[in-house]
């Protein structure tokens, strides 16, 4: 299992001047590199390495890093390709799939760089990191980060690691892989129920009222209107220190709320059935006030703390629209795709939402008969 780790470099003023002037060579090379490609028609990593490998280079990077750019500029054509296929940018002569079709992609001057072993070594113990930059290696930066974050990178750290330039700090985002816990056999399952006034209910009783969450994205909400609204040079300035201060706060709040839900199931030995809600947002449609909170709800964020508190807990997870309406088997892999489902166990094969649909109509079914059904004790 695949997590990552950010530690906060404390460089010198030498050594940060460094990191942001080889930020700024690697982002522009991508620029380059990626209008090149974008003229020629060829966006694979072996054709972009064939004809700007040596071009990479005399704009001032070392092998290592010349090859990064090359994935980078390849890895993010790929990723545009496979929007355009889903429809992701919308349909073909749409002004958004125009516009991306029509013009080279553009990388920030201070967007992320990744880094491997051969250009970036960690000297845990120490705190310490050993960076490469256009300036040269510089050895001995210190890092910061929690004991935690310090053990995991000195027990799991593997692969590659991004340098990030944000709000005036230095950042490493280091990949670890930790084992997995075997899942064990649940006694039960505990359903997840997402919604926008309570953000997550479960069949336990524990309800997480979004009502605080509410209140704090509409003042944030409010502030940024009358600061932008203002325009002046201070109030730019406090809007930039102010970004992302929204979108911190729901982070911290679903971990809590994902880390209450897991603790629960792992403590009574059950497992958690969470409500498949992708794509929500296109299937629903709403009045306009209303679609300001429906896009500022973080669906997915909630649900991929619960799948990775889950794993790492060895807690067994599973979405609704992973359950079978025949025979019933939960399994991820029932779920082929976006609209194919085919049961691992019976082996029936149908349209995932048809699936879906049968599920909840058994539910709706279940439901209205317990309802229907007297309470009141047989006579004897």
């Amino acid at each position: 299992m695949k997590i990552v780790v950010q530690v906060r470099l404390m460089p010198t003023p030498e050594v940060a001047s460094a990191l942001e002037c080889t930020l700024r060579t690697a982002n522009e090379s991508a620029n380059w590199l990626s209008g090149q490609a974008y003229e020629r028609g060829e966006t694979s990593r072996k054709a972009l390495q064939g004809f700007a490998y040596h071009d990479l280079k005399s704009r001032g990077l070392s092998a290592q890093p010349a090859l990064h750019v090359l994935r980078k500029v390849a890895d993010a054509y790929t990723t545009l390709h496979a929007n355009i296929r889903a429809g992701n940018l919308g349909k073909p002569g749409s002004k958004r799939r125009a516009k991306a079709e029509s013009q080279p992609i553009a990388f920030r001057l201070d967007a992320a760089q990744p880094y491997d072993d051969r250009c970036l070594s960690w000297q845990v113990d120490e705190r310490t990191v050993s960076v490469w930059t256009t300036a040269g290696r510089i050895r001995g930066v210190r890092f910061a980060c929690s004991e935690q974050a310090r053990k995991l990178l000195a027990d799991h750290r593997k692969g590659e690691s991004d340098l990030v330039h944000r709000d005036g700090m230095w950042l490493l985002i280091a990949t670890c892989e930790i084992p997995e816990p075997d899942v064990f056999e649940p006694d039960g399952f505990i359903g997840v129920d997402l919604g926008i006034a309570n953000i997550a209910t479960t069949s336990t009783g524990y309800l997480a009222a979004g009502r605080g969450l509410n209140r704090h994205r509409k003042r944030q909400l409010d502030l940024r209107r009358k600061l932008q609204a203002k325009g002046t040079k201070s109030a730019k300035r406090r809007l930039k220190h102010r970004s992302r201060k929204e979108s911190r706060h729901a982070a911290n709040v679903n971990h809590i709320i994902s880390k209450k839900i897991v603790t629960e199931a792992e403590r009574t030995s059950h497992g958690i059935a969470l409500e498949d809600l992708g794509g929500i947002r296109q299937r629903v449609r709403l009045r306009k006030p209303q679609r300001v909170t429906l896009h500022s709800w973080a669906f997915a964020q909630l649900g991929q703390f619960l799948e990775y508190k889950a794993r790492r807990a060895g807690v067994p997870l599973a979405y609704t629209s992973q359950e079978c309406a025949e025979c019933h088997h939960i399994e991820k892999k029932n779920r082929v795709d976006q609209a194919r489902f085919i049961c691992r166990r019976c082996g029936v094969v149908a349209h995932a939402d048809r699936n879906a649909s049968r599920n909840i109509a058994a539910r709706g079914e279940a439901a209205w008969i317990a309802g229907r059904e007297s309470r009141v004790p047989a006579t004897p």
